[in-house]
């Protein structure tokens, strides 16, 4: 069960008139630390992610499961189930202990790795290069369509830096 203080970011970021995207964010980043503080391991980046991704559905963001060609069959099906969850449609059965038990057992032996600044840089940067410089150059010019004055600035200054660094 995520934490209430990870409903509230996702439910302001909505406020905000963020994409379902950002609001599933805060639930991949509360994953990301509850990996680092140790309750529990990741085999990868990815997983981690996946993982985040399944509780922010099931907490009833507005967040489809991926078009056909884009995931595993097995990925979508369970995508598609943890969205009727949270939006309220699907039966709510409870959810079996042994199961529960086995998950997080089998999560507590996987290690802290990849939460690191490393492996999750390094897969934003793989997930950046299988899109279109057209994707990403729209999806950012969307993300500066809903910052605040103060959030553009920070935004533009960090860019400068970057670009500054890069030379």
């Amino acid at each position: 069960m995520p934490e209430q203080q990870t409903f509230e970011r996702a439910r302001r970021r909505k406020r905000e008139g963020k994409r379902p995207t950002t609001q599933a964010g805060e639930f991949v980043r509360e994953e990301v630390h509850h990996v680092r503080e140790g309750k529990h391991g990741a085999r990868s980046p990815k997983q981690a992610i996946a993982i985040g991704l399944s509780k922010a559905r099931r907490a009833g963001v507005e967040l489809p499961p991926p078009p056909p060609g884009k995931a595993k069959a097995k990925t979508r099906k369970s995508a598609q189930r943890d969205y009727e969850r949270g939006q309220g449609t699907a039966a709510k059965r409870p959810s079996s202990p042994r199961r529960s038990r086995a998950t997080k057992t089998a999560l507590r032996r996987e290690g802290s790795d990849a939460a690191s600044h490393e492996a999750l840089a390094k897969q934003a940067r793989s997930a950046a290069g299988r899109r279109k410089p057209s994707e990403r150059s729209s999806a950012a010019r969307k993300a500066a369509s809903t910052k605040g004055p103060a959030a553009r600035s920070t935004a533009a200054k960090k860019a400068a830096r970057t670009r500054a660094a890069a030379r």
